[in-house]
């Protein structure tokens, strides 16, 4: 209707067209050198609207002076074709072939420009014109991006599947940029599942055998060579696959001294790739030390870690002094410690200084030192958490045989613990343990901690059953009582003394005090003893 209105109002001078044709004829006839000091002019004065927008607009019209462009080459009037190395035919079995989806997508281009064309010579009417115009615009379009968007289904297959596109091939991770560009496979690495090695100290971990084998090839075939077991590199090459003993040998004898890189993804912070001593195990996983568990954000439900071997002297080095995970013990972040004592560690950790409260008042045992007190653990004379008197560092001191063993593990000038050992407990230790002696000393104690921890959490025994969960006797009424006070709200609420939003205020916090009551009812059924 609007059309109709204003060509009737202006007859021959007003002219309407759709697509991008009238816009490229526009730029065409933009004078960028009068349009710069046209802006320049309207952001002289002070008061002008939409500022940002015109610094923006100068700022872009300087661009296009200083690099002796013009607007309208932002249209795409000639469409570039990719290598047919890139879009392959395959022919299959039976004469058939496969072929890749863009070239579906650009024989469409072609056939409706063909079209178009011909429509062109023909004369045809603006109507079919303007039709076929936006055809090849839609075929254009597809080819660059097929991605649904508004408004816009992308173009299928014969089996309805989408094709791929242009921008397919380049974007995101499986694209040409992330896939073969940026991410390479590299020599010297290897990848395989993690798993726990609680026998490995914080800066050792486990290396499969054959991957160690792959990893050290080049040094095992030099040290083959130079013990003169084989004479050449293919000799060497065919022992390895064969590996007797003199391989496995040189391997041992390779890796004793080096270094490895220890990744797992995402890498989030320097933590992330941690240097160890490998130590050759039979099976195919890595195993890693619990304790490093934290820097990593590492479980074992799954996860993949990659290895890589620094090759030149200065990379050894540097992996030994600046990565190794001994000396990488507090977070970049905020200084505080990473190690993870937790899980099983804490277990064990409060276990052995749990104290016993005793039924009946019991003549406490006296003792001269923790050698004693550790004699009497194993000719059982006393219990693991009952209350003892001991002299340590100089005092007498009201105590547990369990909290003894455990100060043994801490150095003779730090403050004795008495104390049960919780995940607070254990991290505040964490950081004081760090800050004293120095990540080396503190490393080689939290290794400590962790053997004796993990058994004593074995010799505990703690499992849930489920006869430990007890539901509180007082559930029962709590629910009563809840179930009372609703139907009296909603009493009141059908008496219009409650609006909608009131009623519903006071239900849910009736519920919430039943929910909390019930939390600390239920900690309170649990045995203590576990």
């Amino acid at each position: 209707r609007q059309l109709k209105e204003l060509s009737q109002k202006f007859g021959e001078i007003f002219e309407a067209e759709i697509g991008s044709e009238p816009i490229k004829r526009m730029l065409e006839e933009i004078d960028l050198e009068k349009l710069k000091k046209e802006l320049e002019e309207k952001l002289k004065d002070k008061k002008v609207k939409d500022r940002k927008r015109l610094i923006a607009r100068l700022g872009l019209v300087k661009s296009f002076i200083r690099k002796n462009l013009r607007p309208e080459w932002m249209f795409l009037t000639i469409l570039p074709v990719l290598p047919p190395d890139l879009r392959p035919m395959v022919q299959l079995d039976g004469g058939r072939y496969a072929t890749s989806d863009l070239n579906d997508l650009y024989r469409r281009v072609i056939n409706r420009n063909n079209r178009l064309k011909k429509l062109l010579e023909l004369n045809a009417p603006e109507v079919i014109i303007r039709n076929e115009k936006r055809l090849l615009q839609e075929a254009v379009d597809a080819l660059i991006d097929n991605s649904a968007r508004a408004g816009k289904r992308p173009v299928a297959s014969s089996q309805k599947r989408p094709l791929r596109s242009l921008t397919d091939l380049l974007r995101g991770k499986r694209g040409r940029f992330r896939q073969n560009l940026l991410g390479k496979r590299v020599d010297y690495s290897a990848r395989s599942v993690i798993v726990v090695g609680p026998e490995l100290q914080i800066d050792e971990c486990g290396l499969p055998k054959k991957m160690a084998l792959e990893l050290f090839k080049p040094f095992v075939i030099h040290k083959l060579m130079e013990q003169g077991i084989v004479h050449n590199i293919r000799t060497a090459n065919i022992l390895i696959q064969q590996a007797p003993p003199e391989v496995w040998k040189a391997l041992e004898e390779v890796i004793e001294g080096k270094y490895v890189l220890l990744n797992r993804a995402p890498t989030l912070h320097r933590l992330s790739i941690q240097a160890f001593k490998p130590i050759l195990i039979e099976d195919l996983c890595i195993r890693i030390p619990p304790l490093v568990c934290g820097a990593f954000n590492a479980d074992f439900d799954g996860d993949q870690m990659a290895v890589y071997l620094p090759l030149s002297d200065e990379a050894q080095k540097e992996a030994r002094e600046l990565m190794i995970a001994s000396r990488n013990l507090l977070k970049p972040a905020t200084g505080s410690s990473i190690v993870h004592l937790a899980q099983d560690i804490i277990l064990g950790c409060y276990y052995l200084t749990l104290e016993k409260e005793e039924e009946k008042k019991e003549k406490i045992k006296v003792f001269a030192d923790e050698n004693e007190v550790i004699y009497a653990l194993e000719t059982k004379s006393i219990d693991l958490h009952q209350k003892i008197k001991v002299k340590v560092k100089g005092e007498i001191r009201e105590t547990t045989a369990g909290r003894v063993i455990f100060n043994l593990l801490l150095p003779e000038d730090f403050p004795f613990i008495n104390q049960v050992l919780r995940k607070k407990e254990m991290k505040k230790l964490a950081n004081d343990l760090i800050y004293r002696y120095g990540m080396e000393e503190a490393s080689k104690v939290f290794d400590k901690i962790k053997e004796v921890a993990f058994e004593y959490a074995t010799l505990a025994g703690y499992s849930w059953g489920m006869d430990d969960l007890v539901i509180p006797k007082e559930k029962k009424n709590l629910i009563k009582e809840a179930e009372k006070e609703t139907q009296e709200i909603w009493r009141a609420y059908q008496e219009g003394l409650l609006s909608e939003n009131e009623r519903r205020e006071k239900v849910i916090e009736v519920w919430m005090k039943v929910r909390d009551k019930m939390r600390e009812l239920v900690p309170q059924s649990l045995n203590k003893e576990g």
